[in-house]
């Protein structure tokens, strides 16, 4: 099994997070951020990823420093538990329409983080949240995890469909780039023989 838990405590926040990939989308999720809350337990659900994250953090400021650190915590728990990448697809892409919107996924399990993003978000808020934290928490994820990931917004009206389709449309992208090819499963999927 592919897991990895990761305990991450600041001045900010208190957060102790486990990840399994190999998982069946069980999630159990508490943030203090109720629409983050929402996006991470669809993200394990799609993705197949068994998730649990507990964080104590500084909501009474704003949802930032939350948002960001579970990005953190959970790209860094997507690296220790992918390891070497042995045997993995290594990419994934996934065209998700949700309602209106459209999004498109890809991801490269590269050892480069690198983000790539498009969407166009309408609003500044969804209910409390602050959709330009999306972003934040995308560059959080991607960073400590060390995987490119692009994501545009092909089409969408609804702030909530644009983020939800993202989630879910990374969460399968993800899910296909971690899977375990069973025809190279001794070889690492690069040919410099390292990721």
């Amino acid at each position: 099994m592919r897991t990895a838990e990761r305990n991450r405590k600041t001045a900010e926040t208190d957060i102790q997070l486990k990840l399994n990939l190999d998982g069946t989308g069980e999630s159990r999720v508490n943030t203090g951020c109720g629409f983050l809350d929402h996006m991470l337990v669809l993200f394990a659900r799609h993705g197949r990823f068994d998730l649990d994250i507990l964080c104590k953090g500084d909501i009474q400021v704003d949802d930032h420093h939350t948002v960001e650190d579970i990005g953190i915590c959970l790209g860094d728990a997507f690296a220790r538990a992918l390891g070497d990448k042995r045997g993995a697809v290594r990419y994934g892409s996934t065209l998700l329409p949700m309602d209106e919107a459209l999004i498109l996924t890809a991801v490269d399990l590269s050892g480069r983080g690198l983000l790539c993003y498009e969407l166009q978000i309408p609003t500044e808020k969804v209910g409390t949240f602050d959709t330009e934290l999306v972003e934040e928490f995308l560059l959080a994820f991607t960073r400590q995890s060390n995987i490119t990931v692009h994501v545009q917004q092909l089409a969408g009206k609804n702030s909530h469909h644009i983020i939800e389709g993202a989630f879910k449309s990374l969460a399968r992208s993800l899910d296909a780039a971690s899977a375990i090819d069973l025809r190279f499963s001794q070889e690492i999927p690069s040919t410099k023989g390292v990721l």
